[in-house]
């Protein structure tokens, strides 16, 4: 319910602070008092457009925020407009997108105005009536997430498929890219291995000359090598350490010397019996190199890493036509098997509705029949449709004045009629629990008399289980009302404004408007005390 509610510098209205009871709340006020503006702040918290013009009294914003009372706690909707005409949402002090707080308040109230009768030509409008009514709430939860899950699994395919009819034209052309490079047998390094022998082999007889040389000068012919000439030398510094220990250590030294040489020497010696010109060799080399920098050329590569990442995504890009078509394969299965779901759903939903429809039927022509259309009558007609998110069928609401051939009831149906079939299945429906609060804009307007009368009766009946208000021109809708509040304008010499605000009415001041509901703006005496028969008769 709607605990109370609070305004500021909303068109006419400066602020507002008000509370409201539970049942029926009745709100009443001359032509142009400011009821429309009050539901349009209400309709601010239902997400609906809001602009500039709004802001009243030279703020620079306007503020709407209701607080409701719910089974899960006191929730909290607020909306702000901005002078630039931007708004911004919260949700319990938390700021929200607009469509979060549109869905949350189509939860918390539902204001029924004049013009939101044409509603009733709704198909979806008068679905969703009968499936409240069948109880559909948990199969439509779950065809809901049937078809939303199929909308999924048929996007998906349709995505896998694409992917396989693209891998499937480039699958030749991968697999002779992978082939070519999987028969290179390509190794992380093999290049500078194969540039540095390359090298080798090339220059192999400078080499030979070179280090030929360099052996010379370590192991003359004509004279005892570099190696004894050291060890030499170390003896006879040993021998002059007895009488100058310095030269001890440089002995020492002179042997490190001599071992590093001599493993120089033996590396030298080795290369050099390496370094065999080899003309078969330097051609294998050179191939290979070739095929490695053609290679790299044709892919883009700077080095083998890269030719092997290649080599990978070609290799991925071949087997992954095998797992496309098993995704293909997979997704195909799911989407049986939720088609076949949705189509459960749908056949429960229809069974259920069929079920339903006559019952349904029944209670509203008997509402209409309250409301003095003794000869009407009101049928529920189910139609197939195309599957969808709330099953595979469709209804028609048809209603006859005089009980004869019914029609489509957007067809045949006056102003008047409509008021009473909408208020007939909006008393229907607050039967249900979880029902927001209802919201009535002159839904009595174009009856009166004990038509009139008798819709307050409803109305009345329908606060007794939930809270509904009703702004009306009717006295005998008024003086139902479990709370009455009257909606005015004021005029303020002293700014020279014009402001609208809102009052519980009590005692005296309920009776004076209902006797000005009953004789317009002149209160007689009569009028006076038939509002007060009014309100007795009412509290029976």
């Amino acid at each position: 319910m709607l605990r109370s509610l609070h305004i500021r510098n909303y068109v006419l209205i400066d602020s507002l602070d008000i509370r409201f009871p539970e049942g029926l709340v009745i709100i009443t006020g001359q032509t142009g008092a400011g009821k429309s503006i009050l539901l349009g702040a209400l309709g601010l918290l239902a997400g609906e457009r809001a602009s500039a013009e709004i802001i009243g009294g030279g703020g620079e914003s306007c503020v709407v925020e209701g607080e409701f009372e719910t089974p899960e706690g006191l929730r909290i909707i607020r909306r702000v407009v901005y002078t630039s005409g931007r708004s911004r949402s919260f949700i319990d002090d938390c700021p929200v997108q607009l469509e979060e707080l549109t869905e949350l308040s189509s939860r918390l109230f539902d204001i029924h105005s004049q013009h939101r009768s044409l509603l009733l030509t709704d198909k979806q409008f008068q679905l969703s009536l009968l499936d409240h009514y069948a109880l559909n709430d948990p199969v439509l939860e779950e065809c809901r997430a049937h078809w939303k899950a199929l909308g999924a699994c048929r996007r998906e395919l349709e995505q896998a498929r694409e992917e396989l009819r693209r891998s499937t034209a480039e699958r030749d052309y991968n697999e002779a890219q992978f082939r070519e490079l999987e028969a290179a047998a390509l190794k992380d390094g093999e290049l500078e291995e194969l540039e540095d022998e390359q090298q080798a082999l090339a220059n192999a007889e400078e080499i030979q000359e070179r280090l030929a040389a360099a052996l010379g000068i370590f192991s003359p012919a004509d004279r005892p090598g570099m190696g004894e000439a050291l060890r030499e030398a170390r003896r006879s510094l040993d021998h002059a350490g007895k009488f100058l220990p310095s030269m001890t250590e440089l002995g020492e030294r002179l042997e490190s010397a001599r071992i590093e040489i001599e493993d120089i020497f033996a590396e030298v010696e080795s290369a050099a019996e390496r370094a065999v010109p080899s003309g078969d060799r330097l051609q294998a080399v050179e191939d290979r190199l070739s095929l490695i920098y053609r290679l790299m050329h044709k892919h883009g590569c700077d080095g083998i890493p890269a030719l092997l990442e290649v080599k990978e995504k070609y290799s991925r890009a071949v087997s992954g036509t095998e797992e496309l078509e098993e995704r293909c394969e997979g997704l195909e299965k799911q989407l049986d098997a939720l088609q076949k779901a949705h189509a459960h759903d749908c056949e429960v939903l229809e069974a259920a509705r069929r079920k339903a429809a006559p019952g349904f039927a029944a209670e509203v022509s008997g509402h209409l029949h309250f409301l003095e259309l003794e000869r009407a009558s009101f049928e529920v007609e189910l139609l197939p449709a195309a599957p969808g998110a709330q099953g595979a069928s469709s209804v028609c609401f048809k209603f006859s004045a005089d009980g004869t051939r019914s029609t489509d009831v957007a067809k045949c149906a006056s102003g008047g009629e409509i008021s009473r079939i909408m208020l007939s299945l909006k008393a229907l429906m607050a039967r249900f629990e979880g029902m927001p609060t209802l919201i009535f804009d002159e839904i009595d307007s174009g009856v009166s008399g004990s038509v009139a009368d008798k819709m307050g009766s409803m109305i009345c009946e329908m606060g007794r289980t939930m809270q509904v208000f009703s702004i009306t021109h009717l006295p005998q809708v008024a003086a139902k009302g479990n709370a009455h509040y009257l909606v005015s304008k004021q005029f303020d010499p002293d700014t020279g404004r014009t402001t609208s605000g809102i009052r519980l009415l009590e005692g005296d001041g309920r009776v004076q408007e209902l006797a000005r509901l009953l004789s317009g703006s002149v209160v007689t005496k009569e009028a006076v005390s038939n509002a007060r028969a009014l309100l007795k008769e009412a509290s029976v």
